[in-house]
């Protein structure tokens, strides 16, 4: 369904001045972006990995028209202006593109967002017995506090891929009647010798039975229970060798506040910006510039891999798209990539009043101010960062003015305190101009993570002009 645009009345000069843009939203606006946000909510609850986010992205794809690029490349079709493609990376990543009027050596309109968020993921061999519990044994993956993970509901996503080829797909813990996974903590009660230690990774193995069956000798069996538990859901022992699982908290993403006006969620991060990059490509329509919506995995672990950003599935894609226009050389794809333009779609750090020491309050992005534009991401001394142009930013000015978009222009925290990285770099490396454009959250990279409406509308609302008017 189409979403009109947000109509505010306001001066350009008032939406730019006010911290906390709620009070220029009528009750109009505000029923806009409250069911809007009610489609991302069920997005966020549903998709929990990248394969699940990348089977969601072809379902919506295909129903609005676009078709696989293998059947092009199969049947040697010319594409033409309006013609809508999609692409497929190993069930982990996702390409789509709206083909635009003009030649592709004027450069193409990219949204990139990734579409992996921090998690537990199961070891290859992960079934062990410990003092009358079955454990399974995990690798954290991406940057996480451990100990905001025990003592949590948790539910198991992913594949299990036997001999054969057959997969099985694996989601137990969201629905009622299934049960969740869990890490313990240790009782405050026995905490003195302990202190506040640190949690260490290989402490963060999930509790999945404590039901004996049988009597061996001296021990009482666990384990066993449990690979007939197993059998049930098709999977054996070794099956674990061939399989992707990963634990991520159980439960549905919530409206957060007496006013409803924050969701709280696992995978705000970077989903929040891939669901609002592909609602605005979906709904772009024979543009001037070639429109791209360029969904990734792996980000949280630097890009690489097979999925990742900094594979050649993208380069690759872009060839095999210009080739069937009939227009394909290596000159021609040089100067797309290098005369494109790309907002990296990431969530940035929202100022949190709790943890005010680490913030600028001059320079960091609030929750409800709008759509969160950072220069540069990178660590102390901007390293590893993509540092955008003052004449690319000048350009995105006139559309977020055009187009009367909620945004704030912002840093990541105090200069020594850390920093961030996303896929913008990589991007960058073809010449073409990028910058990070993505939604402030609070407790970014816990386990359930804070996100405003308004911000999350005001990114899709930029993410549409942003294909349509870029130049």
């Amino acid at each position: 369904m189409t979403v009109k645009t947000n109509k505010i009345e306001n001066k350009f000069e008032e939406i730019t001045k006010v911290k906390n843009k709620w009070c220029l939203c009528d009750e109009n606006n505000k029923k806009i972006i409250f069911n809007f946000c009610e489609g991302y909510k069920a997005f966020l609850s549903e998709n929990k990995t990248e394969r699940e986010c990348c089977k969601y992205t072809i379902s919506q794809a295909e129903k609005h028209g676009f078709k696989n690029l293998t059947e092009y490349i199969k049947k040697k079709t010319k594409l033409k202006c309006g013609d809508k493609i999609y692409a497929v990376n190993q069930n982990k990543s996702i390409i789509l593109f709206v083909i635009g009027s003009e030649p592709f050596e004027n450069g193409l309109n990219i949204l990139g967002a990734h579409i992996d968020s921090p998690r537990l993921d199961l070891k290859q061999n992960p079934l062990y017995e410990k003092n009358g519990f079955c454990l399974m044994d995990t690798h954290y993956y991406g940057g996480i506090k451990h100990y905001q993970w025990l003592t949590m509901p948790l539910a198991m996503h992913g594949v299990v891929v036997k001999k054969d080829g057959t997969v099985i797909n694996i989601n137990i813990g969201e629905k009622d009647n299934e049960p969740v996974f869990y890490i313990s903590d240790l009782l405050p009660h026995l905490k003195k010798e302990n202190g506040n230690q640190e949690i260490l990774g290989e402490q963060l193995d999930i509790i999945v039975g404590n039901q004996t069956t049988k009597k061996d000798k001296e021990s009482e069996i666990v384990i066993e229970n449990l690979k007939k538990i197993l059998k049930n859901y098709e999977i054996e022992e070794d099956d674990f060798i061939s399989a992707e699982i990963e634990i991520v908290p159980s439960g549905k993403a919530r409206d957060l506040g007496f006013d409803r006006s924050m969701i709280v969620g696992y995978g705000h991060d970077d989903r929040s910006c891939a669901y609002t990059s592909l609602k605005a490509i979906l709904e772009c329509e024979k543009p001037k510039r070639t429109a791209v919506c360029l969904l990734v995995d792996k980000e949280e672990i630097g890009s690489n891999g097979a999925t990742g950003m900094k594979s050649r599935f993208f380069e690759n894609v872009v060839a095999e798209i210009i080739n069937l226009t009939g227009t394909y050389n290596e000159l021609t794809l040089k100067r797309t990539l290098t005369n494109s333009y790309m907002i990296s779609s990431d969530v940035t750090a929202g100022f949190d009043p709790s943890w005010a020491s680490s913030y600028n309050i001059q320079t960091d992005a609030f929750l409800s101010s709008g759509l969160s534009f950072n220069k540069y991401t990178g660590h102390r001394g901007k390293s590893g960062a993509n540092d955008a142009s003052p004449e690319y930013i000048a350009k995105l000015r006139t559309i977020l003015e055009k187009n009367k978009i909620f945004h704030q222009f912002t840093e990541m925290g105090k200069v020594d305190q850390g920093g961030g990285g996303t896929i913008a770099y990589i991007l960058a490396e073809y010449g073409m101009n990028v910058i990070d454009a993505g939604i402030p959250l609070l407790s970014m990279h816990a386990p359930w993570e804070v996100a405003s409406k308004l911000d999350i509308y005001h990114a899709y609302l930029f993410y549409k002009a942003f294909l349509k008017d870029m130049k």
